[in-house]
């Protein structure tokens, strides 16, 4: 049988540290230790002043009202910029995937983050998702394309055909970003280069559903 040792602390204040450090993801108690050591080398202002950051962050940020993307007002500052091209709405999981298509410089419409994937195994169902707002927004007639740039797993795949049978009756194109992403990976991990030839290379969201 494996035994694992028991880390040991002199003090209790570093051991409640390292444990609040460990909950982050990918941070195990040794990596933990590493931070919780230098932050303690560091001068008390310092460690303030991140404090101070993390605090002000989870108090003050908020989620943009037509996008739902993180902000510090209302309204985010793409959907607040009149030179993107509002006609066209691209459809991401999360935060994360509007950051990895904006560092392809690739794509100048807006977006719209759905919070999430369809997953009946996780509880996750259509109603916990931000999708009402996005039929909405097509049926305004202010929308002339809908790009479906959700990671190319089972979850998403269902999402996408959820929300694509939601819009399918509005006169607009339809289409999904190129399958330069590989099938089961995530759009975050994905190369600028790769993400933005699959935004560029995008094909009617029909045409691909057949094709699968």
């Amino acid at each position: 049988m494996t035994t694992f040792a028991v880390m040991e602390f002199s003090s209790k204040l570093i051991e409640k540290a390292v444990n609040e450090m460990s909950q982050l993801p990918g941070i195990g108690k040794r990596t933990a230790l590493r931070l919780v050591l230098h932050l303690l080398k560091q001068p008390k202002e310092q460690t303030g002043f991140l404090s101070q950051s993390l605090v002000a962050m989870r108090e003050d940020i908020k989620y943009c009202i037509s996008c739902h993307n993180i902000s510090d007002s209302a309204i985010c500052e793409i959907c607040a910029n009149k030179s993107r091209n509002h006609q066209i709405i691209c459809i991401v999981e999360d935060i994360r995937d509007v950051m990895a298509i904006e560092n392809t410089g690739q794509f100048r419409g807006i977006y719209h983050v759905l919070g999430g994937k369809i997953s009946p195994i996780d509880g996750i169902g259509p109603s916990q998702l931000n999708i009402t707002t996005l039929v909405e927004k097509v049926k305004s007639g202010n929308v002339s394309e809908v790009i479906f740039a959700l990671s190319s797993t089972m979850e998403g795949d269902t999402t996408n055909f959820y929300i694509y049978k939601q819009i399918i009756e509005s006169t607009i194109i339809i289409s999904t970003i190129a399958r330069g992403i590989s099938v089961g990976d995530e759009l975050e991990f994905a190369d600028e280069v790769t993400l933005g030839r699959s935004i560029l290379q995008r094909v009617p969201f029909e045409k691909g559903f057949k094709n699968n």
